[in-house]
Formats: structure tokens, sequence, C-alpha cells
């Protein structure tokens, strides 16, 4: 059957986060998804809730010299954030190793090389990524494909309207996290996107000021990002939902 699952979801426990899982469940199903991967911030999710016709994939984004490296079916804590040891520690639970939105901030298509044996996938559409680098999603595809590397996909989502801005299409025998991981090792067909709204991304900064009882200074700079959002959502618009082809890795 085919499934779609957003694989990169951050939930309250998350810094930046706001959302309970049964929220993002919720929201999650009326997306027409039926998975995600909730994966915050250095922090694993040791205890999974089932769900009916539901899967929920355990995993964690660590935060690493090298960028972000996601973790996904990681359900025991990573007590590193140096690179080669967290790929360590992530294989050593079972897990797998994705590099999450790799050129967000960077367009060196070369600075991962020396690494990229020792990854299990790479992220190819994150919701957040093209704020900044507007072509960080193709270069990421073009990256897995360079390297014939499995592909995932995820929105990124800290808060509810985000999720689902990123998905994963799978086909499997049944819904549930071995099989789940089967697919993604053998590939990803394709992938599905839109560009979140960067609003989204002024909501999660303020919630982590909230949570870390930020000075007047650090709100009044926040009050400036955020109007730096709203204009840059009143310039781009809705955004377009992509269906990216990955059968050519």
């Amino acid at each position: 059957m085919e499934i779609k699952l957003d694989l990169h979801v951050h939930s309250e426990r998350s810094p930046d986060g706001c959302m309970q899982l049964d929220e993002i469940v919720s929201q999650a199903r009326a997306c027409g998804l039926q998975g995600i991967a909730v994966c915050d911030h250095d922090l694993a999710l040791e205890h999974v809730t089932q769900y009916d016709d539901f899967v929920v994939i355990p995993g964690i984004e660590v935060s690493t010299e090298r960028g972000h490296l996601l973790g996904l079916f990681v359900s025991q804590p990573i007590q590193t954030k140096q690179f080669d040891k967290a790929v360590d520690a992530i294989h050593a639970c079972g897990g797998l190793a994705v590099m999450a939105h790799p050129f967000e901030h960077s367009q060196d298509a070369g600075r991962l090389d020396d690494v990229m044996h020792r990854l299990d996938g790479i992220e190819v559409w994150n919701g957040r990524a093209d704020r900044k680098n507007k072509q960080a999603n193709a270069m990421a595809l073009a990256l897995a494909k360079q390297w014939n590397k499995p592909v995932t996909a995820g929105s990124d989502a800290h808060v509810l309207e985000e999720i689902g801005n990123g998905a994963a299409v799978l086909h499997v025998d049944e819904l549930t996290e071995e099989a789940v991981r089967r697919a993604l090792l053998c590939g990803v067909p394709y992938v599905e996107g839109r560009r979140g709204r960067s609003v989204c991304v002024a909501k999660s900064q303020l919630t982590k000021r909230k949570k870390t009882h930020a000075s007047t200074a650090a709100y009044m700079k926040w009050a400036l990002f955020a109007a730096k959002c709203w204009i840059e959502d009143r310039i781009t618009g809705e955004g377009e939902r992509y269906v990216i082809d990955c059968k050519g890795r």
C-alpha cells in the first residue's frame, strides 16, 4: 500500500516547539498522512505512543559541527554532538543517520564529501530549508543522486499548520516501523512538499523566547524578525506544492 509520512516534526519537547503528540497526530491525519517521525532537538522520543492505522517513528535531530543530523528509529538518548560519534550512536541503536536540510545554511556542495559514506540518507525536501537558500532542497536532491543515497522528506514543523509541508511517499506491506524502515532503505519513489510560511518560523522563535524567559531586548529583536517574516510571506504568497520524482537517484 502507498503511504505518506512527514519524517521531520518537532514536538513541545524541543526548545522552540509547542505541539503535543496527540495534536501532531490529529493534524497529520487531517493532512492525509499515515505517519510522522518526531525528531526533537537533541532529545530522542524514548516512549512511543501507539495509534490505530498511524505510525509514529521515534527520532532525534542532533546538532553537530557538520550540521543537523536526523536519527530515525532512535528511542535512546544520543549524548554527543560530535558528528562521527553521533552517527556511531545512531547506528548502535539500530537507527538511520540522515543529513537534515544540508544546504539551508551553506551552498558548499562538497563540504560533506568526506562523510557521505557514513550516512544512510539525505533529507531532500524540508519545508523550511528554502527560506535562506532558494535552491537548498534542489541541491539536497542532487547530492543524494550523486552519491546514490536513500532520501527522506519532512516539514520540519514546529507549529501545527506546517505539518505535511514535506512528505515521503512509500510502498509498504504493513504500517509498522520495520516496514517503513525497509521501504526507506529500498528507495522513496517520490516526495511531496510545500515551502512553509516564514511567519511559522517567527512563531517558533517566540515559543523559544517564552520558554527561556528571554530579555526585553530579545523580544524586540524578535519583533523585527517577525515583521520581516510577515513581509516575506506577503511577497511570496501561497507556496506551490511540489511532487518530486526520486526514482532516478
